[in-house]
């Protein structure tokens, strides 16, 4: 840097060179003044011829300048005029056209000028706020008389004046009408991988003559092979149940369109026997391979089993869609699953050295009750076991109090926090009463423990625990402590369950279906009959659900501001929070209104970030696809969903939105 400094100080120049010549003269006066005068005229002459020969250069210098100028603009002019690319100049914030040149008037049906037209008339649908953000490219294509252009550009600003009425656009349009043909046409071939399964096969031939099978068979296939024919795709039935389809992308769209309108045409088809046959139809798409198509094709059909079947899924790489799934689950009558369940559940409580259970954020009875069922199972088997609760009231706190009363639940009951301490390679969670991951009580003890286990009857969302050891997961179920019972009943004996454990797991059964009016089946009524023998007081679990006063005049006082929509419909908004309990009983209230299939209750959160939606149906109105789309779940018959906004009205209208769509794409 110094050496920088001191080679500029050293560099030639014209005025130290003069001022060094006038000291000398002016020295050379001391010896001689003639000497002097000589130097310093001799100075004077040097010093006007430089000035001279300056002026000279810089007038040449400008002239040459000026010459590039102007050669440069005759260049720009004739690049712009004559350019193979159509370009147009325009105000961005007024769409006013000024210029075009030959090839952008040719796009224009022969105009001759474009002056006084809008551009955004000449283009339906351009818009130029990319040019004021600052971009150089449109985003996205744009379409002018079937012909698609990618277009760049740039904005300058007038010299005269610096506000925005005075900027100028100049775009560039490069048509990729062909390109984008070749593109289309790529991704519209690209394979799609779809299972199609009957869901309930064994079902709909029972109890039918062989003659009505193969004539059910053969409608079938007729009906799928009409479906199937016009994309010209590969079709096979490679089991008695299931048939894979191999299609090209473009006709998928065409099928979601139509809501995979098939679903409806193996509904109709008439039955032999009592059950209708019902179709589950899983796609995979974007995949790199065929193998990994297959994989989403699986997952797919999966899911839309764990949903209850009758439906279709599309897998993507990020994610699913589903359509259909309005019907009610059907029973599945076979209890092969629930044996090997129980056992496989035995087998890894026994291999485990601590088995924590774990219900979803602020649990009710059926998640308490599925809880201390699994207890059951764990003091069985001699494993330590503790059942993960949270801080503050909920709904099951009264029976969680009542266990902790209980000799054998004394230290049952454990924060978190300390689990994730206490948490070792071998430790197994339980999780039950849900599928998905953001609504159990604790994620991070979720992702602490590497062996989970699920028990759950709520229908399958698009995130759901994928890495779970064991998953006993039917959405036919009533409630996730029917399907505990039906686990205790292989491991167990009657004598083996606590009463208060009996009357837990009772209560979450009632509490589910509505006092056995909602969702049961006859595996309802033999869970209960087993807990029954088990020493569970009916009357006892009857006196769970009683009420305060103050809770039955806040709950009349929310069926009291109902109103109807959609004919019958009732949903009713508090500005005020309510116990999630009075308002789960409100909602269940105005299903005993004549006239009303399905109720919608919103209400504030205590804590001012969310707003509470518990819906029930008695069966018409599945609550569980309508609150799927404000990020809820559930069942048909029973659903709920927490929306992190506060202004219940903002809510309402999402809410009523969501059930405009659910009636517009029945």
């Amino acid at each position: 840097m110094k050496n920088n400094k001191l080679s500029r100080m050293l560099e030639p120049s014209l005025g130290l060179y003069l001022a060094c010549l006038v000291l000398f003269a002016l020295a050379s006066a001391l010896f001689s003044i003639p000497l002097a005068v000589i130097e310093l005229v001799v100075v004077v002459i040097l010093y006007l011829y430089l000035r001279r020969s300056n002026s000279i250069r810089k007038r040449e210098m400008l002239r040459y300048i000026e010459s590039v100028t102007a050669n440069m603009d005759v260049a720009t002019r004739d690049t712009m005029i004559n350019s193979p690319l159509p370009m147009v100049i325009f105000h961005p914030d007024t769409d006013e056209i000024i210029w075009s040149n030959e090839r952008f008037l040719q796009l224009t049906d022969g105009k001759e000028h474009l002056f006084d037209t809008s551009l955004s008339a000449l283009v339906p649908g351009f818009d130029t706020r990319w040019l004021l953000e600052g971009k150089s490219v449109c985003p996205g294509e744009v379409v002018l008389d079937d012909r698609r252009f990618l277009v760049y550009g740039s904005l300058v600003r007038s010299e005269e004046k610096r506000s925005r009425t005075a900027m100028l656009a100049t775009t560039y349009w490069v048509e990729i009408t062909e390109y984008a043909q070749v593109k289309e046409e790529f991704f519209a071939s690209q394979p799609v991988v779809a299972i199609l399964l009957l869901d309930n096969y064994e079902d709909a031939m029972k109890n039918t003559d062989e003659a009505a099978r193969a004539a059910l068979r053969s409608e079938i296939d007729k009906r799928l092979s009409a479906w199937v024919h016009p994309t010209g795709g590969l079709f096979i039935r490679y089991d008695r149940d299931r048939y894979l389809f191999i299609f090209e992308e473009r006709y998928l769209k065409r099928f979601q369109e139509t809501k995979f309108d098939v679903l409806d045409a193996i509904h109709d088809i008439p039955a032999a026997g009592a059950v209708p046959a019902t179709l589950s139809i899983g796609v995979g798409k974007d995949a790199p391979g065929f193998h990994e198509l297959f994989e989403y094709a699986s997952l797919s059909i999966e899911m839309a089993l764990s949903r209850g079947g009758d439906q279709a899924v599309v897998k993507n790489k990020f994610n699913f869609e589903f359509y259909g799934g309005r019907n009610k689950e059907m029973e599945k009558r076979t209890k092969v699953k629930s044996r090997v369940m129980a056992n496989a559940l035995a087998e890894l409580i026994a291999d485990s050295s601590y088995v924590f259970v774990m219900g979803h954020k602020f649990p009710d009875l059926d998640c308490i009750g599925a809880c201390a069922g699994v207890c059951a199972i764990a003091r069985k088997k001699g494993v330590p076991v503790r059942i993960i609760k949270e801080g503050g009231a909920n709904p099951a706190a009264d029976m969680a109090e009542k266990l902790s009363q209980v000799p054998e639940y004394k230290e049952a009951f454990l924060s978190p926090q300390d689990a994730i301490v206490l948490a070792d390679p071998r430790t197994l969670l339980v999780v039950v009463d849900t599928n998905r991951p953001e609504q159990v009580m604790s994620q991070d003890l979720l992702e602490c423990c590497t062996r989970v286990a699920v028990i759950d009857h709520h229908r399958r969302a698009a995130s759901y625990i994928s890495n779970a050891a064991l998953n006993f997961h039917e959405p036919y179920a009533s409630s996730a402590s029917e399907l505990v019972t039906e686990l205790l009943q292989y491991i167990l004996e009657p004598t083996d369950l606590l009463k208060i454990e009996a009357e837990a797991v009772l209560a979450g059964i009632v509490l589910d279906t509505k006092n056995f009016t909602m969702r049961t089946g006859t595996r309802t009524f033999e869970a209960a009959a087993f807990l029954r023998r088990s020493g569970a007081d009916t009357g006892d679990v009857k006196k769970l659900f009683q009420n305060d006063l103050a809770g039955v005049i806040s709950r009349y006082d929310i069926i009291r501001n109902a109103r109807m929509y959609h004919g019958d419909i009732a949903v009713t908004a508090v500005d005020h929070t309510v116990g999630r309990v009075t308002a789960a009983q409100a909602a269940d209230e105005l299903l005993n209104i004549s006239g009303i299939d399905a109720s919608f209750v919103l209400f504030p959160d205590a804590d001012g970030e969310r707003t509470i939606i518990s819906a029930r149906s008695m069966g018409n109105t599945n609550v569980q696809v309508v609150l799927e789309k404000l990020g809820g779940g559930g069942n048909a018959a029973t659903a709920g969903a927490q929306v992190p906004n506060p202004d219940v009205n903002a809510v309402l209208q999402q809410l009523l939105r969501a059930i405009d769509q659910y009636f517009e794409e029945d």
